[in-house]
């Protein structure tokens, strides 16, 4: 049973608290948490789990950047009975431990799908530049690199692939014909 709308803005500050102050729980914890006690706190009329799951998703990011590629939401979709049973369940013990293993399992689920999943599926030129991101953060590569890095592309779809990332300003380039280098732009440069 949700609490109280008079309660809803004193548990969300309490709950963004956590995230902000706690030290001792890691953060792929503490995105299960958040996913759950959202939606336990139900500040929404409707959208709450979404919500949940977005926000799950949004503080996954903050362990790792690949997951942004990665759909938890996807893995908790295909296991819905389960998901909103362990809910229900949490809601009757008052503790979100069951969701938590619950969480953890879909994300490892998401986590393997995403490592099994071939970079031969990969078929635009967004999609490969965002798996080679991962490869290159923060240093310059040529584009040799690239299609090491992307086993199956030819020469040809490399270097379209590396100009397009320039011209969308997703890369940065030195450097002439065979000894140009690329990197990605980060925040700071």
């Amino acid at each position: 049973v949700a609490p109280p709308p008079k309660r809803v803005p004193l548990l969300m500050d309490r709950l963004f608290n956590f995230l902000k102050k706690d030290k001792a729980t890691s953060w792929l914890v503490k995105a299960c948490i958040f996913h759950y006690e959202l939606e336990f706190i139900h500040p929404f009329s409707d959208g709450n789990g979404r919500m949940g799951r977005l926000w799950q998703q949004l503080l996954l990011m903050k362990v790792d950047p690949v997951f942004e590629y990665i759909s938890v939401e996807a893995t908790i979709k295909a296991h819905q009975k389960k998901y909103y049973q362990t809910l229900r369940a949490c809601d009757q013990q008052g503790s979100s431990t069951g969701f938590i293993e619950f969480s953890l399992q879909q994300i490892l689920e998401a986590l393997r799908m995403y490592s099994s999943s071939s970079v031969t599926e990969v078929k635009d030129p967004v999609s490969r530049l965002a798996y080679a991101k991962h490869e290159f953060e923060g240093r310059w590569f040529s584009r040799k690199e690239y299609l090491q890095c992307l086993k199956d592309i030819s020469a040809p779809t490399a270097s379209r692939d590396l100009q397009f990332g320039v011209k969308q300003k997703l890369l940065q380039k030195k450097g002439e014909k065979n000894q140009m280098q690329y990197r990605f732009y980060s925040i700071d440069s």
